[in-house]
């Protein structure tokens, strides 16, 4: 992998990653288009660089981690069936499904979920002001096992933790800045384990490539995040469900194109 191919996939995972498109997604679909060799250390570096992603958040919510201690046993609670569910598949998943055609049917699946999590978002928006304004912990629970689909990739971890907040009567900025937070103790703990499993295909020749991905997913991050709150207060899912749509059925013709 170069140092431009990590440039590319740092922007890809930064503006994805908190998108419902799926950053996983969309990096093994980049990462194919770019022809990167498929081996082990190039699944890590998409999981890897999703560090510098969380950081941005952690930095953007760095107050809110600071002053309600509640937040950690709420996210805590969320976490665990995602953690339950990813010593037991996770391994089966990435040995079967990381590939382009699977990514993009769920894409498609996704976009289409999206749509209808679209309206139900749009009935949210009409209940009282205070419905909602803090997630219990059974609210926490269901939007982890809402979040444990995601492991699929394409799904999105994003669509899925906001589609379970919305399902659990939450307006669309609060399900979305729940996905946020939920998305710093996931991501620490997934790419931590992924990378102490996988320690042994790492080397000193490919820290360069995940420090430049890493920024470059820190940056590209920070700034997708203030843009889709503000797009989604006003204009909802809609868009994002055409697009996953859009994006699925072209990649399938490309890669169906190619014989793959």
């Amino acid at each position: 992998m170069t140092g431009l191919q990590a440039v590319i996939l740092g922007i890809v995972e930064g503006i994805t990653e908190f998108l419902p498109v799926s950053s996983t997604g969309h990096m093994i679909l980049a990462g194919s288009l770019m022809k990167i060799q498929d081996n082990e250390f190039v699944k890590t570096f998409e999981i890897a660089i999703q560090l510098g992603a969380i950081a941005a958040v952690m930095l953007l919510y760095v107050r809110r981690f600071l002053r309600e201690p509640r937040l950690y046993l709420i996210l805590a609670i969320a976490f665990v069936p995602t953690g339950i569910a990813g010593l037991l598949f996770y391994k089966y998943i990435k040995a079967l499904l990381f590939n382009p055609v699977s990514v993009s049917v769920a894409l498609i699946a996704g976009g289409v979920i999206l749509l209808f999590f679209d309206r139900l978002a749009a009935r949210n928006e009409h209940k009282p002001a205070g419905h909602e304004t803090e997630v219990s912990p059974k609210n926490a629970f269901i939007i982890g096992l809402f979040q444990t689909i995601s492991m699929i990739p394409g799904v999105s971890r994003a669509a899925a933790t906001i589609g379970g907040g919305l399902a659990v009567g939450l307006n669309r900025v609060r399900a979305v800045e729940f996905s946020f937070l939920l998305a710093v103790p996931t991501m620490v703990v997934a790419t931590g384990y992924d990378l102490y499993k996988n320690r042994a295909s790492l080397n000193s020749a490919h820290l360069d490539v995940l420090a430049i991905g890493g920024i470059v997913a820190f940056a590209t991050a920070l700034i997708a995040v203030r843009f889709f709150v503000g797009f989604i207060s006003k204009r909802g899912f809609f868009a994002f469900g055409i697009y996953r749509i859009a994006a699925g059925i072209g990649f399938l013709v490309y890669f169906w194109g190619r014989g793959f």
